[in-house]
């Protein structure tokens, strides 16, 4: 009763590094469709991919005017489109070597375009276990908080999609934040990589304009 969507969560902190007035952007591993909803409401167009069949038949469900729903994995299909403002991904990116998927996320991106993603990194207590502490603390404590407004308010307050354990799920994600870090660095000079408190980090990197 307590667990919540620590996905949904982290919304606000991407849609955060939307530039202004995006012309088009993507949403990579976008499953039922909700953060792609959201992007929708501030974008002029989205283009939302993945790989799972019946993730995008859900998605299709959204009565979504600007939005385009694409079958499909970044590492052996077309994207959808290029040129990007910006390009998001959800817990997605861990499911793919980050040599094979970085430069084409980037290629696909206009000069000055963003690519910020969430994704969940790898068990590292020697370096990260203030963090872990702070996760398993922090979820339980929140997960209360959610769960009572949920009651009182009838709103959805981070409650998991019906679909969310349907979803592919990677059980030992390959790369610890730190080897994330490094790895990205060395793909797309200037990136940043940090570790969030559940259980998630965030990678963000701006295209040179040049």
């Amino acid at each position: 009763m307590l667990d919540w969507d620590h996905n949904a969560y982290y919304h606000r902190l991407l849609l955060s590094h939307l530039p202004p007035d995006p012309r088009r952007v993507l949403d990579v591993g976008c499953g039922s469709g909700a953060f792609a909803a959201e992007l929708a409401g501030r974008a002029a167009w989205v283009d939302g991919l993945d790989r799972s069949p019946e993730m995008i038949e859900e998605a299709a469900r959204r009565d979504l005017g600007n939005v385009g729903w694409a079958l499909g994995d970044v590492l052996t299909d077309p994207l959808p489109g290029k040129d990007y403002d910006a390009i998001f991904s959800i817990c997605a990116l861990h499911h793919m070597p980050l040599q094979e998927a970085l430069p084409i996320l980037a290629a696909a991106l206009r000069p000055g375009g963003v690519l910020a993603a969430i994704a969940l990194p790898r068990l590292d207590l020697r370096r990260e276990l203030p963090v872990e502490l702070a996760a398993a603390a922090g979820h339980r404590a929140l997960g209360a908080v959610f769960l009572a407004k949920r009651r009182l308010n009838g709103g959805g307050a981070f409650a998991k999609d019906a679909l969310h354990d349907a979803m592919p799920m990677v059980l030992t994600p390959p790369l610890t934040t730190r080897e994330v870090a490094r790895e990205a660095a060395a793909l797309l000079p200037g990136a940043r990589v940090r570790r969030l408190v559940f259980w998630r980090y965030l990678l963000t990197w701006e295209k040179p304009a040049g």
